[in-house]
C-alpha cells in the first residue's frame, strides 16, 4: 500500500505550488479526498500523508516524514515552490510547532485549520459515534464518509493533544506566513487564544468560517473554506497582499 495519497492538477498546466496535508485525530488519507481534488483543480500538487501519533511519534520523526513526502512531488524529484503545509485539528498542533524547529521540511506557508484549545473547556467529552459527528461537521456527505472509512478511529477526540505540542504551537513567533481557519461553530477551539496567535506571528491572517464546525475543512463550507486557502496561497507570489479588493453594499 502506498503511503501518500496524490492528487494533481489539470493535464497541461504549469504547477503553482505543492501542498502537503497533515490530517488529525482519527482521520485517515481518505478523509481528505475532496479537499485534495479541489486545490488539485487549481493547479496545485497535493499530497496527504498519514495523521501524526503524536503519542508515539515526536515531531522529529514527523519533520523527517514531511521532508520525504515533498522529495518526489515534482517530475525532476525536486519540488515546487512554494510549499504549503496544511495541518488539521492535531495535524495542524504539530505543523506550527515544526515551525521553530530544525532540521526539517522548510514551508515557504502553512495553513492551521481547527487548531484545538488549551482550554480545558475545549476539550471534548465522551459520547456516541453521532455527537462526534455533530462536533465535526454538519456535512452529510463528511458524516457519511467519516461513518464508512473503516479505518477512522471513532472517540479520537477524546484524546488529548500533548501540551507540549500545543504550547509550542500557539507560543510560536514564526515568521512564516500563516493562514489560521477556524469555524465559528466549532466547540474545541479557543477563540481569543486564536486572535492572540494571529496577532503574535509576523504574517499571519485569521479566517473564520461561519457555520463551521471542527472539520472545517470538510464541512458544509467546504468550498468557501478551499476558496479561503487558495485565496491565501495566491498572495504568496504578491507579498502577502491580497490580488482582489472587495467593495461592497451588501453589509
Amino acid at each position: 500500500m502506498t503511503q501518500y495519497s496524490d492528487y494533481f492538477g489539470p493535464e497541461g498546466l504549469r504547477v503553482r505550488g505543492t501542498v502537503l496535508i497533515v490530517p488529525g485525530r482519527g482521520e485517515t488519507r481518505s478523509t481528505y479526498t475532496r479537499f485534495g481534488r479541489r486545490l488539485a483543480a487549481d493547479a496545485y500538487r497535493v499530497r496527504v500523508i498519514d495523521a501524526p501519533d503524536l503519542d508515539t511519534e515526536d515531531l522529529t520523526a514527523l519533520a523527517t516524514r514531511l521532508s520525504e513526502a515533498a522529495e518526489d512531488t515534482a517530475a525532476d524529484d525536486g519540488v515546487v515552490r512554494p510549499l504549503v503545509l496544511v495541518g488539521a485539528d492535531s495535524g495542524a498542533a504539530a505543523v506550527a510547532a515544526l515551525l521553530d524547529r530544525e532540521p526539517g521540511v522548510r514551508p515557504d506557508a502553512v495553513v492551521l485549520a481547527g487548531l484545538p484549545g488549551r482550554s480545558p473547556g475545549t476539550a471534548a467529552t465522551a459520547g456516541t459515534w453521532d455527537e462526534e459527528l455533530d462536533v465535526r461537521t454538519s456535512c452529510p456527505a463528511h458524516r457519511g464518509a467519516l461513518t464508512e472509512d473503516p479505518e477512522v478511529r471513532r472517540g479520537s477526540l477524546d484524546d488529548a493533544v500533548p501540551e507540549a505540542v500545543l504550547g509550542a504551537a500557539y507560543d510560536s513567533e514564526t515568521a512564516v506566513p500563516t493562514l489560521l481557519l477556524v469555524g465559528d461553530a466549532d466547540p474545541l477551539a479557543d477563540h481569543e487564544a486564536l486572535a492572540h496567535a494571529a496577532k503574535s506571528r509576523v504574517a499571519a491572517r485569521l479566517s473564520v468560517v461561519h457555520g463551521a464546525h471542527h472539520d472545517v475543512l470538510n464541512d458544509l463550507q467546504h468550498r468557501s473554506a478551499a476558496a479561503e486557502i487558495v485565496t491565501f496561497l495566491e498572495t504568496l507570489r504578491n507579498d502577502l497582499r491580497p490580488l482582489v479588493t472587495v467593495r461592497s453594499s451588501a453589509w
